[in-house]
């Protein structure tokens, strides 16, 4: 899938945590229903078996509405359980490496966390570049200095690649982050915490549609 035709708009990334206690796949299918175009499969503590097992399910489930599945870091699991791409951040495996045993295909993210990161990126045929975190998000707590709007609009004017923004992305800031240069957005807590996900997806959407016309 080429990076002109990757479903950017609104990209969940799952969080088991952040679910309250209810089952993820019930959320992810909601969130689907509601407008989510894109979904990353992240697990940070289970193990390979299960993991390969989880990801397979949610390939699964989202087969019929013409989702992609993103599985975060683990190129292995991507691979075992037929995933259409992986996402990595600046700690794991290099682009070289994964153009090397992923198929040609794949969808390839990448995160970045400041403009050498971005300035980097424009050597590669990625899909997508990651904006992380836009605002200061307590599910992202490992990263750097958040971006801000100034930051995301001069990476939008240096970086070739599509853009999403992830941390702290909520219905008050989603038409502000597209206007300054966001391809789309990336959630976590804004859906999987959400009384009704489906609703809080389809709100989300209309911000980034409604970005989208509007852009500055």
């Amino acid at each position: 899938m080429s990076a002109s035709t990757l479903p950017l708009d609104l990209y969940l990334v799952t969080d088991e945590a952040a679910c309250l206690g209810r089952d993820l796949f019930w959320i992810v299918e909601e969130a689907v229903k509601g407008g989510v175009s894109l979904v990353q499969l992240r697990e940070k503590n289970l193990d390979t078996r299960d993991f390969i097992d989880k990801a397979s399910k949610m390939k699964e489930l989202l087969a019929p509405y013409n989702v992609p599945l993103i599985i975060n870091d683990r190129v292995d699991v991507a691979l075992a359980a037929g995933a259409d791409g992986v996402h990595v951040g600046q700690s794991d495996m290099h682009y070289h490496q994964l153009r090397q045993v992923l198929p040609g295909q794949s969808i390839v993210g990448i995160s970045a966390e400041n403009m050498a990161n971005v300035e980097e990126a424009n050597d590669w045929e990625i899909s997508y570049l990651a904006i992380s975190p836009l605002f200061d998000t307590p599910t992202k707590p490992d990263t750097g200095t958040a971006w801000g709007m100034a930051g995301l609009q001069q990476a939008a004017k240096v970086s070739r690649h599509p853009l999403v923004v992830i941390g702290g992305i909520n219905t008050e800031n989603v038409t502000q982050a597209i206007q300054h240069g966001a391809s789309g957005i990336a959630v976590v807590s804004a859906i999987c915490s959400a009384a009704f996900p489906g609703y809080a997806a389809e709100q989300l959407r209309k911000a980034v549609i409604s970005g989208k016309k509007n852009r500055l």
